[in-house]
């Protein structure tokens, strides 16, 4: 990709070479490495594009790459269907599942459309209270009474509009209440200081820049950083075994209580609020995370992704690190996410395997190395189809070695999950440029937010507090 200069209405925005970046307010702006977790929904979606490109360009896995879609919603057998059916018919008698067996979209979909049911009797309840409240300093004992009763009615008939709120919503609330009805064309008249307000911006491109379904998508993105796409039950398990477990010999390896984890796992799919306290078992606790990994319809690294993953292997070392990067990329946001946060989390668990002494005391370590954790997560992080007990009792020589290379790929994701994660400044410059060919705007907004953001770490930095 080459590096155009815009000499339009805006003559002041244009690359100016080594990352920089001039915006339209005159301010320089030089990339560098940041979270992917930090960029805007819009530069993500972007992001993949690039990386999609880069990896057919520059490296060759020997394999067809795809972009994995977000959500892929696969073919039901005859039986699916008719059980389906049955399961439809008796939809009273038994509850729909919110995590386990589900998109991994749709979990996320699930715990939002929670949270906001929660917030919004939260909200009703706080603002009846603050109703009474205003009033109470004017009234007598009698009123007082009154009110108080008013305050309980009021607290019984809010609950009602928010029975309507299905945990199934595929989109929830807070997505529409995040983006807003302001154009692209009036982000150049905000100062740096209104920047906030366009956190539920939503976007307008030109029609005659893109076709029609480029056009669609881009609409709805929004020009800020999405909330963190982690499942509940992943994040719980993973808080909790990183508070009680990282001492624990042999965590994921010891038998759990089939009994409790059923228990704990039929609570996460009725959408109760589970809190994992320091009396349950950490075995129990390994084992229900392991559980929801195994049982999601479609790997987290995606079964589109899976040649091209193993097929890393096949390249220089020094070339692996990044093109696993890349492919990393191309997953869908809620994909990237999860997989960080558990990789993060089994990054620690790694470091406390070995044993230490810590105040002339023996700590004992738990024993589980990277490669021990990729044995154990590798083969549900990554697989083209689930296998039945009887292949794997036959298993070929050929099946032995892709179970090896799974392996290698997950413990390598597991050593340097830090830099596989962070966008380096050559790729955030190939997004601004091709974002810059259909809209400037857009890009002069994105450039003065990473400047806050820089100005925001130097500030808070030990060099910038000194």
């Amino acid at each position: 990709m080459g590096h155009p200069v815009y000499r339009g209405e805006k003559p002041q925005l244009h690359y100016a070479g080594d990352f920089t970046w001039n915006s339209m307010s005159g301010r320089s702006v030089r990339l560098r490495s940041v979270p992917i977790q930090s960029l805007s929904e819009l530069e993500r979606a972007r992001l993949q594009e690039v990386a999609f490109y880069q990896l057919q360009q520059d490296c060759d896995l020997s394999c067809q790459i795809t972009i994995p879609k977000d959500g892929q919603k696969r073919k039901k057998s005859l039986r699916k269907k008719l059980d389906s059916l049955g399961k439809e018919k008796n939809k009273d008698k038994e509850f729909i599942p919110q995590a386990f067996g589900m998109p991994l979209s749709q979990v996320i979909a699930n715990d939002r459309a929670y949270k906001l049911k929660q917030d919004l009797q939260r909200d009703e309840q706080k603002d009846a209270s603050d109703f009474v409240a205003s009033l109470l300093p004017f009234g007598n004992k009698r009123q007082n009474k009154e009110l108080s009763s008013s305050n309980s009615s009021l607290s019984s008939t809010s609950e009602t509009p928010n029975e309507s709120t299905s945990p199934n919503t595929p989109e929830p609330a807070p997505r529409a209440r995040r983006r807003g009805a302001m154009s692209v064309d009036s982000i150049t008249d905000l100062d740096d200081n209104q920047s906030r307000l366009l956190e539920a911006l939503q976007l307008s491109l030109p029609a005659e820049a893109q076709s029609k379904k480029e056009k669609a998508r881009d609409k709805k993105l929004s020009l800020n950083p999405i909330y963190r796409q982690v499942p509940r039950l992943v994040d719980s398990c993973c808080q909790h075994l990183e508070k009680h477990g990282l001492q624990t010999v042999g965590i994921f390896r010891v038998g759990s209580s089939k009994k409790r984890v059923r228990q704990l796992r039929e609570e996460f799919d009725r959408g109760i609020d589970v809190s994992l306290e320091e009396e349950h078992s950490v075995h129990d606790v390994a084992a229900l995370l392991k559980e929801f990994l195994r049982d999601m319809p479609d790997p987290l690294l995606t079964r589109e992704l899976y040649t091209a993953f193993i097929n890393t292997l096949l390249l220089e070392p020094e070339e692996q690190l990044g093109t696993l990067q890349l492919l990393i990329y191309l997953l869908p946001p809620c994909n990237c996410d999860t997989l960080h946060r558990l990789l993060q989390f089994l990054s620690i668990v790694a470091r406390h395997a070995d044993d230490i002494s810590k105040d002339g005391q023996e700590v004992t370590g738990n024993k589980m190395t990277s490669l021990n954790l990729a044995t154990i997560f590798g083969p549900n992080l990554l697989h083209k189809q689930k296998s039945s007990d009887k292949e794997f009792s036959v298993q070929s020589s050929a099946r032995a070695e892709e179970s090896t290379a799974i392996i290698a790929v997950v413990q390598k994701m597991i050593e340097n999950y830090e830099a596989l994660f962070m966008v380096p400044p050559d790729l955030q410059n190939e997004v601004l440029i091709s974002l810059l060919e259909t809209d400037p705007d857009v890009v002069d907004y994105l450039l003065r937010r990473k400047a806050s953001q820089s100005s925001y770490r130097t500030r808070n930095s030990p060099e910038g507090r000194e």
